[in-house]
């Protein structure tokens, strides 16, 4: 799989290209991340990518102009490839677990996606309407560029695509990948500051421990994101039995 970003600040990527999950993905050649500075398809010599807004206000606007030829300089040389241009903004349409899975499973039609990462009060509109495939976001949140949400993008990808994790089954536990939180986690030693791992944890029942996992899951899902609870509910991912047990349990 191939991520091209277009960004002015390149440089914000090096750390991501070399450590961690993406860093072992990139040197194991399962995926390459070719950034490209926006400013290299500028027409002028000052290299200039911005202007201010129409209409007036505070700040500048990223040129349609620039961002057009970076896309198409793009496809020319990826010309066997059906490329998915993505902008990333507050008002795109929230990245969840459900839409990383779906791209992970489509990667053998669309395994190559340019990343618009835009700065100061935005991109201009007319690029959006003309070249770009979706726009995403992170949440109701705003940053200050899109190089940000563009590493969140790809690494949320990459550590699902086979080979890259150490142990590919971990990632089968993660929150959101069963519809509700991960369940608690604990390592060594035994005891922190007096407390202890819980002792279905220590009995080697793998049964009792999948049974707590579920239940400390459906719990923790319960206490901060009670919205995905009732999604799970619907889908009947959990029964409202499991639910009012576990609500029972924690009155006590």
């Amino acid at each position: 799989m191939k991520f091209i970003p277009i960004t002015i600040f390149p440089e914000i990527f090096d750390g991501f290209c070399k450590y961690g999950v993406s860093g072992k993905a990139i040197n194991s050649k399962i995926v390459e991340v070719l950034c490209q500075n926006l400013r290299d398809f500028s027409d002028d010599e000052q290299k200039t990518v911005d202007s201010r807004p129409y209409g007036g206000g505070p700040g500048m606007v990223l040129q349609a102009k620039p961002l057009k030829k970076a896309v198409e300089t793009v496809a020319k040389k990826n010309v066997n490839k059906k490329i998915n241009v993505i902008y990333f903004a507050p008002h795109g349409k929230q990245i969840d677990q459900q839409m990383i899975e779906a791209i992970v499973r489509d990667r053998t039609n669309v395994d190559t996606h340019c990343l618009i990462c835009g700065r100061y009060e935005g991109v201009d509109e007319r690029f959006i309407e003309t070249y770009v495939d979706d726009v995403l976001s992170v949440g109701d949140l705003v940053l200050s560029g899109g190089e940000l949400a563009a590493m969140v993008f790809m690494d949320s990808i990459i550590r699902r695509l086979p080979g890259v994790l150490g142990n590919e089954d971990s990632a089968l536990n993660d929150s959101f990948m069963k519809g509700m939180l991960q369940y608690p986690q604990y390592g060594r030693p035994e005891v922190v500051e007096s407390l202890r791992v819980p002792e279905v944890l220590l009995n080697g029942d793998h049964g009792a421990i999948s049974k707590w996992r579920r239940k400390k899951a459906i719990e923790r899902t319960a206490k901060y994101r009670p919205d995905l609870l009732e999604r799970c509910l619907r889908l009947g991912e959990v029964s409202l039995e499991e639910v009012r047990v576990v609500v029972e349990q924690n009155k006590k």
